[in-house]
């Protein structure tokens, strides 16, 4: 029986779903991405319902995840919260890959002062933890979802720019490059064509990392109280509330917790894999 092209062992998304790691973190995000979506048609109950008959209730038949202090049903918040766990990580890993990829290609291109620039302001950036980027924006702007993105997508440039940078550099010194050069091509056409698409599959396989860690720092941010204020639910705020109430309603914590655990495992697994696929280096294949 002949093997589907898709399936074929040298394809890239056959090699992918050949993957247990890829198929566990492609379910998940699959259904975290399906609870995002739907979350106001699966949710049991409004997210601000309060059930007073029902405070800090264990898991039962009206309530399958128990409810908080306030009587509020701890699932619907959690597929609420699901919903800005991926805004802010695909918003947040966007606009480093929006900033950051251009300017690594800047960088190495150019060359020079403006390449020792460039590195030199990136370098300045990764000195600053999001965290504390994150709070001194919301003392500025104020704490919203906006700012959160903004703080964690500020962390992610630097990454982007040193991995497009390097990719940039490696490439300029193979043969093909250098017939483009000596053919005449402009090196915006050069960047265009050649570099920047050679330069793709080490930014998805970050970008794929990045969205975990966005996912972890949002929950940091939550639970810190700066990152997105109730009432909007989401797994960070869940864990500060739960906090106070860890030895008489451990449920409260443990099922935000599970949340960010798995996602952050999904994606890093799935980064994983997609290093695996991608890296030409690691295939043991020079194409």
């Amino acid at each position: 029986m002949r093997v589907p092209s898709w399936l074929d062992q040298s394809n890239t998304a056959g090699r992918l779903l050949r993957d247990k790691r890829a198929l566990f973190g492609i379910g998940v995000l699959l259904v975290v991405v399906l609870a995002a979506l739907f979350a106001r048609v699966i949710m049991p109950f409004d997210t601000e319902d309060m059930d007073f008959d029902h405070l800090l209730a264990g898991a039962s038949a009206l309530h399958l995840l128990g409810t908080d202090q306030l009587g509020r049903d701890t699932l619907s918040r959690l597929i609420l919260g699901s919903r800005i766990a991926l805004i802010v990580s695909l918003g947040a890993v966007g606009l480093g890959v929006v900033i950051g990829v251009p300017l690594g290609l800047v960088s190495a291109s150019l060359g020079g002062w403006i390449d020792d620039i460039i590195m030199r302001v990136m370098d300045a950036v990764v000195v600053f933890p999001s965290l504390l980027i994150a709070v001194a924006l919301a003392a500025a702007l104020g704490n919203s979802l906006g700012t959160v993105i903004l703080a964690i997508g500020i962390a992610n440039i630097p990454w982007m720019a040193r991995i497009v940078r390097s990719q940039a550099l490696t490439l300029r010194e193979l043969e093909f490059l250098a017939a483009a050069v000596a053919a005449g091509t402009s090196p915006l056409r050069i960047i265009a064509r050649h570099i920047f698409p050679n330069s793709l599959a080490p930014v998805i396989v970050q970008a794929t990392l990045g969205m975990g860690y966005a996912v972890l720092a949002e929950a940091a941010l939550g639970f810190i109280g700066v990152g997105v204020q109730p009432p909007t639910p989401t797994w960070g705020n869940m864990l500060q509330q739960a906090f106070p109430f860890l030895e008489h309603q451990p449920m409260l914590s443990v099922v935000p917790g599970l949340a960010i655990f798995l996602l952050v495992l999904a994606f890093n697994l799935l980064g994983d894999v997609l290093r695996d696929v991608l890296d030409p280096r690691l295939r043991g294949v020079m194409r």
